[in-house]
């Protein structure tokens, strides 16, 4: 219906347009600047508390783990400790409420706040909104002291259409408004397809896997991901972790593997556990790789032990590219009809 619209009556469809995408924006610039004044007013009530005499370290332990587990019960997402913690360095870098410019989005400030300068933190601010840069741009930006160098060449970034995506993007904004968050709602389809079909293979495999969770929120100090599958396989007493990649295995692929698997000894894994293994599809037009990831100090344990009850790597490239053809045939055969 609608590419029959833009065929007959382009500036129509255009004017339209146009105006749903303002309203979206205008919608979603509102709700993200409801949500930074809320955290921002939670970080000031959390530091008047703290200041009432516990030291700082006392406090993150004791008070914030109690509010995170309470918080969490009664509102859901959004409110574990590092965020609370992410809330009060808001706070702290920016104690005038209008100095906070609601163009960016709050994983834009939980990256300025740990900027320790006060002015290069307000001038980040302005040359992230000028420039329009995402999140990754920031903090690839701070990384490399972008500002300083920019500074002594006196150029000006340049400058980006400006656009919504950040906070549309941004998973707290559906945390805050308890929607599901969506990801990868602009991938292709057949992802979401190959992922259910795995998810069922392995629980029907009869080898011990416990569905977890399926794209899993993970939050580090700079970013948000999304791990495809959780599992805990309750035979060999240890999480396993999926990650499905639309494209070639590279070398960062493999690293944020292995971020997930650390994250998971650290903050998931129980004292009788056995560690963490992830596994990585990724999937081309001509060939599909498989790859375990497992710390490097835990490979004879997974040679032993973990390869009696997981799939091997050609299983799995055999269902991926078994489902990959099912797939691609079943819509071309719905196109048809």
């Amino acid at each position: 219906m609608k590419a029959n619209i833009q065929a007959h009556n382009p500036p129509l469809f255009h004017a339209v347009a146009q105006i749903i995408e303002a309203a979206r924006t205008a919608t979603y610039r509102s709700t993200n600047t409801i949500l930074l004044k809320m955290y921002w007013e939670i970080g000031q009530l959390i530091v008047e508390d703290e200041q009432q005499g516990e030291s700082r370290a006392a406090y993150g332990r004791n008070v914030l783990k109690k509010l995170a587990e309470q918080l969490t019960i009664a509102f859901g997402k959004g409110f574990n400790e590092r965020n609370l913690n992410n809330m009060r360095a808001f706070f702290q870098a920016f104690q005038i409420w209008n100095a906070v410019r609601t163009e960016l989005s709050w994983t834009h400030y939980r990256i300025i706040s740990r900027v320790e300068n006060q002015k290069l933190r307000l001038q980040y601010v302005d040359y992230a909104i000028e420039g329009n840069w995402n999140t990754r741009t920031l903090q690839r930006n701070i990384d490399s002291q972008y500002l300083g160098r920019l500074l002594k060449t006196s150029d000006k970034p340049a400058k980006e259409p400006q656009k919504a995506d950040h906070f549309i993007k941004d998973p707290y904004i559906f945390e805050f408004l308890g929607l599901p968050t969506d990801p990868k709602q602009n991938e292709l389809q057949i992802e979401t397809a190959l992922i259910t079909h795995l998810q069922k293979f392995l629980m029907e495999l009869g080898k011990g896997f416990a569905f977890v969770a399926r794209q899993q929120h993970i939050v580090t100090d700079t970013s948000d991901f999304f791990i495809d599958l959780v599992f805990y396989n309750y035979y060999l007493k240890c999480f396993v972790l999926i990650d499905l990649k639309t494209n070639k295995l590279s070398h960062e692929a493999i690293g944020q593997m292995d971020m997930y698997v650390r994250m998971y000894n650290d903050l998931k894994k129980g004292a009788d556990d056995n560690p963490t293994v992830g596994i990585i599809l990724c999937t081309e037009k001509d060939e599909t790789i498989v790859k375990y990831s497992v710390l490097a100090e835990n490979e004879k344990l997974f040679a032993s032990k973990y390869r009696l009850y997981l799939p091997d790597e050609e299983e799995l490239k055999q269902l991926i590219e078994a489902d990959q053809v099912r797939i691609e045939l079943d819509w071309e055969n719905q196109t048809k009809q």
